[in-house]
């Protein structure tokens, strides 16, 4: 989501999710997909003493060179099985010397020479001379030596591998991930190769539906909790402001009969009201009918319309009333610096950085005394693990409003990350005793409670953790997403897998849109195996996707829940369960 309410994680440096960072409270932008498989967790790190996976000879070893009349006399007496073997043996030689049209014709012969009932041996054929079309880039012929080796050994690991890199070769990706979760699954996600091969397939496959999904999908009003949240992250923003006696009234006094015409006629007044009535889903229509009319709200209008159209994950409709509003020169410098925040923040959705950056930029030069400016600015140094530079924005941001606890306590946090990712325990202490005090000094500000537990969680300090939880609960009661971190919690605190469901359970009810919750849900079921459930919860969070880049994440996390099942029903393969 856009201009994000809380603060955002940067992007994890090896592309894989970790269980136990929660993900942030509010309205996080999801950078970067690499959500694989749920149940690895901590598991992606090379294994000392492996290989890397990648295996660029074939299995067996070449026979040392006899003499001709030797190994005429002794071929004469051998079985169809060391025939085939010792055909394989020279096909590997040929190999080693890049040799592979020879090195195929060998494993051809041994494969023509291999009784069917020595089907270990027969599968190594197979699978060698599929390597040797593989240095051929003949990707179809891979696949088919592949899947005969697959056949006669179905928990080949070689085979499974190279056919998913030969399927990827081939575009195809479903059969590719399929393929590569077995090979994940056999291995017990300890090699590297395997599980960058099935985040990259997973990442494409979520692009490719995302990219068709998120264009026809239904436009979805998000929960008031939510519109709320977002809103309140905004404190120099004009069009989230309550009505002003002047704007019901408007100057009554002087010409009551024009002031009459324009309270009623005034669709942006109208769409006021209804903010402030809770009443969203009228709002876009209503500033729809001051732009039209050309009405002394019309700069107000667009930027309004233009926020409503993101919450509901239209850019496109945003874009050209941002566009308009930050191109009016004579309209009011904070309707324009907050257009150029939102504007900043879509295209750091949209993974553009440097126009985000850009944005930010000249929303600080037109008006260099909105605090907004640097707050929002800072979040998004943050994304970009731009740490320092995150910190110097909220410090301007507090020198401008020093009541903000949202912008201190973002910059404890961002301080914290640094510590904690740069190992420095004496710089993590402080951050943690920073937060102590924000928590001290601001003990209404529920953001200041739930940051500070989810560092508390990092720090495996679960019990106060728990009691910053329900601290932010006794604040905010209909903030879903508090109860998803707390059911978190427990499942990594206590292993309560009862009491972290029921915690979920009531996020959802507190609002059914919380797509997080869902999504949440939809990991936990596949670590307890239930795929079916799973691909159901996830569907529902499909549904309720804020942008593209979100619903191409939620697609990856579906996607490998369907591998997961193919996975079990072809090969009996599945991963440990809670």
């Amino acid at each position: 989501m856009m201009a994000a309410s809380k603060p955002v994680e940067p992007h994890s440096g090896s592309g894989f999710p970790r269980w136990q960072l929660a993900l942030l409270v509010g309205t996080p932008i999801v950078l970067g997909v690499g959500a694989v498989y749920l149940w690895n967790r901590n598991k992606t790190k090379d294994t000392p003493g492996k290989s890397n996976g990648v295996r660029t000879t074939p299995e067996g070893s070449a026979s040392p060179v006899q003499g001709q009349d030797g190994a005429r006399r002794e071929l004469e007496d051998m079985s169809p099985l060391d025939r085939a073997q010792g055909a394989k043996n020279k096909g590997n030689k040929y190999f080693k010397a890049g040799k592979y049209e020879q090195a195929i014709q060998c494993y051809t012969e041994a494969i023509g020479l291999c009784p069917r009932e020595n089907q270990t041996d027969l599968s190594t054929f197979y699978q060698n001379r599929a390597a040797a079309y593989e240095q051929q880039m003949k990707w179809t012929e891979v696949v088919q030596d592949c899947s005969q080796a697959v056949e006669m050994n179905p928990r080949y690991i070689k085979a499974l591998f190279r056919r998913a890199k030969a399927l990827e070769r081939l575009d195809n990706n479903k059969e590719c991930l399929e393929d590569v979760t077995a090979v994940c699954i056999l291995e017990a996600f300890q090699n590297q190769q395997s599980m960058l091969l099935a985040d990259k397939v997973l990442k494409q496959l979520g692009k490719e539906k995302a990219k068709d999904q998120y264009k026809n999908r239904d436009p979805l009003m998000p929960s008031p909790q939510f519109i709320k949240s977002y809103f309140s992250s905004f404190t120099d923003d004009i069009i989230s402001q309550p009505l002003q006696k002047g704007e019901k009234k408007d100057e009554d006094k002087d010409n009551e009969g024009e002031a009459t015409e324009v309270t009623e006629s005034s669709g942006y007044l109208k769409a006021k009201q209804y903010m402030e009535e809770e009443n969203y889903d009228k709002i876009i229509s209503e500033c729809t009918k001051e732009v039209e009319s050309g009405g002394r709200y019309t700069a107000e209008a667009l930027l309004l319309r233009a926020t409503f159209y993101l919450l509901i994950g239209n850019a496109t409709g945003a874009q050209p009333d941002l566009d308009r509003v930050i191109n009016m020169e004579d309209a009011n410098v904070k309707l324009r610096a907050n257009a150029l925040i939102k504007r900043g923040s879509m295209y750091m959705q949209q993974q553009q950085p440097m126009m985000s950056t850009q944005d930010f930029n000249m929303a600080a030069e037109i008006d260099t005394r909105n605090a907004d400016v640097y707050h929002h600015r800072g979040q998004l140094k943050i994304l970009l693990d731009q740490v320092e530079e995150a910190v110097g924005d909220f410090d301007e941001c507090i020198l401008l409003r020093p009541d903000s606890a949202l912008a201190q306590a973002q910059k404890c946090f961002a301080l914290y990350r640094q510590s904690y990712t740069g190992n420095s325990q004496s710089q993590v202490q402080t951050a943690m005793d920073g937060f102590e005090d924000i928590v001290r000094r601001f003990p209404k500000c529920a953001e200041g409670y739930a940051l500070y537990a989810q560092a508390l969680t990092d720090q495996q300090q679960f019990g106060k953790a728990d009691q910053m939880y329900n601290k932010c609960i006794d604040l905010e009661p209909d903030n879903a997403t508090t109860y998803v971190h707390k059911g978190l919690l427990q499942l990594q605190w206590k292993q309560d897998l009862d009491l972290g469901l029921d915690l979920i359970s009531k996020a959802i009810e507190i609002d059914n849109k919380c797509d997080f919750a869902y999504e949440t849900m939809g990991t936990i079921e596949v670590q307890r195996g239930n795929l079916d459930k799973a691909i159901d919860m996830f569907n529902k969070a499909i549904n309720l996707a804020k942008s593209e880049m979100e619903m191409a994440h939620l697609y990856s996390l579906c996607d490998a829940a369907h591998a997961q099942t193919e996975v079990a029903r072809k090969y009996g393969l599945k991963p440990p369960t809670l």
